[in-house]
């Protein structure tokens, strides 16, 4: 065994890819008071607060990083969770930028709502969207920044790990994209 230097300000994480190349059997949705809400027309600033608030306490930056052009180009099939009162509460997004295949590039829920069920819902309702008639494969990937269920979860949900990858970047906190006090569950180095 060997151990790798992660350089001073920086942070590392195992990433698994995930797939799936049929639609899971056919089951009712899961239960939830949560409604799902299509957004084709966020604007960035929309987005990037969305993202804030369901990725700031699993350091998700990539997007925060990306100008205004860029990240509405980037921006996939957007849907925004939202509780009984309207409040957005997490978020799915899509990518279908290669033909026949969907990316979830983005799922997930406020921290509040962990370990509630909500994330059977979430996910169900994310593969329901992900397979259409022209698709013929669902991918994702989880690193171990994530939520310490999310690969069992994917895993559950009938995704196959197909690879993994070490991850190192500028701790986005240092850099100003993330408050200094998101995910305090790693430290500042």
């Amino acid at each position: 065994m060997s151990l790798t230097p992660v350089p001073q300000g920086h942070l590392a994480a195992v990433v698994t890819y995930l797939e799936m190349l049929e639609p899971p059997q056919a089951a009712p949705l899961p239960e939830s008071p949560l409604a799902l809400v299509a957004r084709p027309d966020s604007s960035p600033e929309q987005y990037r607060n969305l993202f804030r608030k369901v990725g700031a306490p699993w350091l998700w930056f990539s997007r925060l990083a990306m100008d205004d052009a860029r990240l509405s180009s980037a921006i996939g099939e957007l849907y925004a969770i939202v509780d009984a009162a309207g409040v957005e509460v997490g978020m799915i997004e899509l990518d279908f930028s290669v033909p026949g295949e969907c990316e979830l590039a983005f799922i997930g829920l406020v921290p509040e709502l962990a370990g509630k069920g909500h994330g059977r819902w979430l996910l169900a309702e994310a593969l329901r969207l992900a397979w259409r008639d022209s698709i013929r494969r669902v991918h994702v990937h989880t690193c171990t920044l994530d939520h310490p269920a999310a690969l069992a979860a994917y895993r559950r949900a009938g995704f196959a790990p197909i690879k993994r990858a070490i991850e190192t970047f500028p701790d986005p906190r240092l850099s100003g994209f993330l408050p200094t006090d998101s995910a305090p569950h790693w430290p500042l180095v």
